[in-house]
C-alpha cells in the first residue's frame, strides 16, 4: 500500500531545525510550509511536521524505501549528512527474512529515521541517488498498548498483515507500505535503546482513506 501523505507531530522548538535537516541537508523538496507546519516530499508521499502542544517532545521511528541496488551508496550518502546509529560495532542490518538492507539516524527532532533498501521490489536506478529517489515512506511505528485489538481494528478496514501477529511487534500492510504495531516501551532497533511511546499520527493510504491515531494514550488505539 502507498502511504499518500502522513502527518507527524513535533516539538515546537524543533520545527525550523528538523525543517533545516531534511531540506537544506538532504535536499528534500519542500511541498507546503505553514506558520506552524512543514511539508516535505518523499517520493510517492507527503510527510508533513506539525507543531505539537508547548511542552511535548513527540517522536516516531519511521522508514523510507531506497533503491534496492543504490544500498551502499545511500549509506555513504546519509553518512556524510549525519552520523549514523551503530548496535554492537554495526552500523547496518541485513533482513533475511525480508530481504532487506538498512541504515539508521537520529533528525532534529528526536525521531529514528531508517533508509531501507527492499530488494524484493523492482526498483533499481541507474544514476547517482539522490533525495529525488527516495520512493516513498514505508514503515510507521505505531505504538499501543493493546497491540492485537488494533491489528484487528486495521484488519477490518482492509489493511491485511504482512507477516505473522504477535503482541510486541506486527506489521500490517505490503513492501511498499507497513504500519508497524509495536507494544508500548519496546525498545525501538537501532535506536540507541529508546522505548517506544505513543504519539499521534494521522496516515493517508491511497485507494483506502485516512487513519488517525489520536487520543490520550493507551486509550489511543482507535481509527477515524
Amino acid at each position: 500500500m502507498i502511504f499518500e501523505r502522513v502527518v507527524f507531530e513535533v516539538s515546537p522548538s524543533k520545527l525550523r531545525k528538523t525543517q533545516a535537516f531534511y531540506g537544506d541537508r538532504f535536499g528534500f523538496e519542500l511541498a507546503e510550509q505553514e506558520e506552524d507546519s512543514f511539508t516535505i516530499r518523499a517520493g510517492a508521499t507527503l510527510l508533513t511536521f506539525k507543531a505539537a502542544v508547548a511542552g511535548e517532545q513527540p517522536f516516531y521511528h519511521f522508514a523510507m524505501n531506497v533503491p534496492e541496488n543504490k544500498f551502499t551508496e545511500v549509506k555513504s550518502w546519509a553518512a556524510s549528512k549525519v552520523a549514523l546509529i551503530e548496535e554492537e560495532g554495526d552500523n547496518e542490518v541485513f533482513f533475511t527474512s525480508w530481504n532487506a538492507h538498512s541504515v539508521y539516524f537520529e533528525d532534529p527532532a528526536g525521531n529514528i529515521v531508517e533508509f531501507i533498501a527492499r530488494h524484493n521490489l523492482a526498483s533499481a536506478i541507474d544514476h547517482a541517488f539522490t533525495a529525488r529517489d527516495v520512493m516513498s515512506v514505508s514503515e510507521i511505528g505505531i505504538v499501543a498498548e493493546e497491540t492485537l485489538s488494533l491489528v484487528s481494528k486495521l484488519n477490518a478496514a482492509g489493511l491485511p498483515n504482512w507477516r505473522e501477529a504477535s503482541e510486541e511487534f506486527t506489521p500490517v500492510g505490503d513492501e511498499q507500505g507497513l504500519l508497524i504495531v509495536v507494544r508500548n516501551e519496546r525498545e525501538w532497533f537501532f535506536s540507541n535503546r529508546t522505548q517506544a511511546r505513543f504519539y499521534p499520527v494521522e496516515v493517508t493510504v491511497a485507494g483506502v482513506g485516512r487513519f488517525s491515531f489520536s487520543g490520550v494514550f493507551p486509550a489511543s488505539a482507535g481509527l477515524k
